[in-house]
């Protein structure tokens, strides 16, 4: 049962959050949606696909910040690949945390990391993109306290400037923890050390650039919004979301969440744009990741 439990939930969040959908897009046409996305310049797509390979290139960044932080050589171009594939694999299969662990212990084991070293790269990896997450929407709450009343009335620009400001002091002493250098964290024989400063400074510079380069996709095939920040801020809440609610992909709750934060804009042109986001983001990077993975398990086999 514990083993089916989050399958079952983000199956669940997957047929609700498309059932939704489906209710606010209903009198949208594919020719619609096909208009939308011809609508968009060969410029913008262009832009969009610069920005993916950023967004990836940041994300390799995660896993070359947790190799230091245990202090383990491995080969740059080995490291860049599993991070893809990782990352290409989980944001589709859902429950990132979960299958991205699975797929790094699969691959780091053949380079001489133990279990427990996985784990740790796992943790460090995850804790970047919560601190991240933190950092930039702490950021632009600050900028546009009034990014939450798209989606809550009683949400105030009082209100999200506090929750700015908490998110900011969250970040402070995450960094204020490692510069006093505390102790570990202990879960039986698992142990988790404070970080140092100088691979804190690479966690706040590498995952927030992820988060812009990964939101720039959409703002590159949405230019008719109300500016980049607005679509920022509108994408972390839709991404928190479907990280959240486990689906596979985020299917259907990242766009009824980005949908519902973006009513100013018409919904054939978000429509457009999320679709070029899934197919930059998911599609593509997982038809790249398949042969990847074919081959080194090809490889596994050979050496067997």
């Amino acid at each position: 049962m514990k083993k089916l439990f989050w399958p079952t939930v983000g199956i669940a969040a997957v047929a609700v959050s498309l059932w939704l959908l489906y209710d606010e897009l209903r009198w949208i046409s594919l020719e619609d949606v096909w208009d939308g996305l011809t609508a968009i310049p060969a410029q913008r797509w262009l832009y969009s696909a610069l920005a993916t390979i950023a967004a990836y290139l940041a994300l390799a960044g995660y896993d070359h910040i947790a190799l230091t932080h245990l202090k383990r050589d491995v080969a740059w171009l080995f490291v860049t690949l599993c991070s893809f594939t990782t990352y290409a694999l989980s944001h589709n299969i859902g429950g990132s945390v979960l299958s991205g662990a699975l797929i790094r212990y699969r691959a780091y084991a053949t380079q001489g990391l133990s279990a427990q070293e996985v784990g740790v790269l796992v943790a460090i990896c995850w804790l970047t993109f919560v601190l991240s997450m933190v950092l930039v929407s702490s950021i632009v709450l600050l900028v546009e306290p009034e990014l939450l009343d798209r989606y809550a009335d009683f949400a105030g620009g009082h209100f999200s400037s506090g929750l700015g400001v908490l998110g900011l002091a969250i970040v402070g002493a995450y960094v204020f923890g490692s510069w006093l250098h505390l102790k570990p964290l202990k879960i039986g024989a698992f142990e988790l050390y404070y970080p140092s400063l100088p691979i804190v400074a690479r966690q706040l510079l590498v995952g927030p650039a992820e988060l812009l380069a990964a939101a720039a996709i959409i703002h590159f095939a949405l230019p008719a919004a109300g500016g980049y920040l607005v679509v920022l801020g509108v994408f972390l809440v839709a991404f928190a979301a479907a990280q959240i609610s486990h689906a596979p992909g985020g299917l259907g709750v990242f766009e009824i969440v980005f949908l519902a934060g973006m009513p100013e804009v018409h919904d054939v042109s978000v429509l457009a744009a999320l679709l070029v986001f899934r197919l930059f983001y998911l599609i593509v990077p997982l038809l790249l990741a398949l042969p990847i993975v074919l081959g080194f398990e090809r490889m596994q086999y050979r050496r067997q």
